[in-house]
């Protein structure tokens, strides 16, 4: 079997080479920027994908069994004795009875060119559905590949962020220990200013934990060069979408693709049925050779099936594949409008959320800055305890922390959205095999 699919197409070594030529392409860049952007991320986990390589290999073996499909079946070669006597003085003699005859003879169906199409175009459009698939299976690693980066690129920050206020916390520790032990603070701001510190070692374990988890998480889909610095974020401020053309766009989504495939499968099976309701002819021929005094002749037979209860047998066939195609549709009618009330209420709420972002740079995050610098002033003239700084504190970091979870939490509805459908990127990577 491996000396007959190997020196066709090659199909493992091209699925390796592009695997090959795609992460050679961007090593480079990954070993010289230190940094790792969402696009090579995507391309990267692309490349490593075995579901890929066998929906190549499925969609392939359904081209080849339709090369099959549309032939002739092989012909049958027949050998045989007719009338050998088995009694007499004659008994098992092959040639001294005139009717005793050695025969050797080949027999054709004689399959209609309508059927073997039907049949070769099932496979086909079995090849066309697995290759729709594909392109799902691509826009879901692209998606879930870009979730899994903008985690890790905010867990990066949300750890950044920590350990700058583990440090200012550690810092106002020592003030408040310096200041009680020259008697201008209280032993109740010192254990404040403690707590205050233990409470957000706890957080910064949290938040690591969590910063592992995405690492790991990315790590699922590109290996070990998850361990590489996420870069900066790419533009997020649109999506491939028209909200106003949604129902069309939608519309080559490609799980309604795959659906509209199936449509496409369950009209060619329906067609075979159609076929199947008209019956193949046989021929043979055979040679058959008496004994020396006797002539030797030849036979020529067509057959023919009778069809003689096509109401009970093909007829049912043939409803039941036409039921199917209706199904079918009926089907990919259901998905798309899914599709189209989830896309419209994953928009909704990605505007909401980037307007909530707006609203926390341009009104909370200031107002808490702006506490922070009075309560901090009003401490420094005595006006306020160090608890009243350390609630500030807390409420900075909390406003921080909002924010840079809200974040996360657009940029994975963005993802959601920007990724309905394969990018272009990506392309060499999708190339069919021969």
């Amino acid at each position: 079997m491996a000396s007959i699919f190997k020196p066709r197409f090659h199909i493992r070594g091209i699925s390796s080479c592009i695997s090959a030529l795609v992460l050679c392409s961007s090593t480079p860049a990954l070993s010289a920027d230190l940094t790792l952007t969402l696009t090579q991320a995507q391309t990267i986990a692309v490349s490593r994908s075995r579901q890929l390589a066998a929906q190549d290999l499925s969609a392939y073996s359904s081209q080849e069994m339709a090369i099959a499909a549309g032939q002739l079946p092989d012909p049958i070669l027949k050998f045989g004795v007719d009338n050998l006597p088995v009694s007499g003085i004659d008994r098992l003699s092959l040639t001294n009875d005139f009717m005793t005859m050695r025969r050797i003879g080949i027999t054709q169906e004689l399959t209609s060119t309508d059927k073997r199409h039907a049949r070769a175009q099932l496979y086909e459009r079995t090849a066309d559905k697995v290759r729709a698939e594909k392109s799902v299976t691509i826009a879901a690693i692209q998606r879930d590949t870009a979730i899994a980066w903008l985690n890790r690129f905010y867990a990066e920050k949300m750890v950044a962020m920590i350990k700058e206020q583990l440090h200012q916390n550690r810092l106002e520790l020592q003030a408040a220990q310096s200041a009680y032990r020259t008697g201008r603070t209280s032993q109740s701001d010192l254990l404040s200013a403690r707590s205050a510190l233990v409470v957000m070692e706890d957080k910064a374990s949290e938040i690591q934990q969590k910063s592992v988890s995405a690492k790991a998480n990315l790590a699922r889909w590109i290996g070990n060069s998850a361990d590489v610095e996420p870069e900066d974020l790419p533009d997020m401020e649109t999506v491939r979408l028209n909200p106003s053309m949604l129902d069309a766009e939608l519309e080559h989504h490609p799980q309604i693709a795959v659906l509209n495939q199936q449509i496409n499968l369950a009209e060619a099976d329906a067609k075979l049925a159609q076929a199947n309701k008209s019956t193949d002819w046989s021929i043979g021929l055979a040679y058959q050779q008496r004994g020396a005094a006797y002539s030797n002749m030849i036979s020529l037979e067509l057959s023919l099936p009778i069809q003689w209860d096509q109401k009970n047998r093909q007829n049912p066939e043939l409803y039941a594949k036409q039921a199917a195609v209706e199904q079918a549709t009926a089907e990919r009618d259901e998905l798309l409008r899914q599709h189209v009330a989830e896309t419209r209420a994953m928009l909704s709420e990605w505007q909401n959320d980037r307007h909530r972002v707006q609203r926390f740079k341009l009104e909370l995050l200031p107002l808490a800055t702006a506490r922070i610098e009075a309560v901090l002033a009003a401490y420094r003239g005595g006006k306020a305890s160090l608890l009243d700084l350390l609630a500030a504190r807390r409420e900075e970091i909390d406003v921080n922390l909002q924010l840079l979870q809200l974040q996360n939490e657009t940029a994975r509805l963005w993802a959601q959205l920007h990724f309905l459908t394969p990018t272009t990127s990506t392309a060499v990577l999708t190339k069919e095999l021969p």
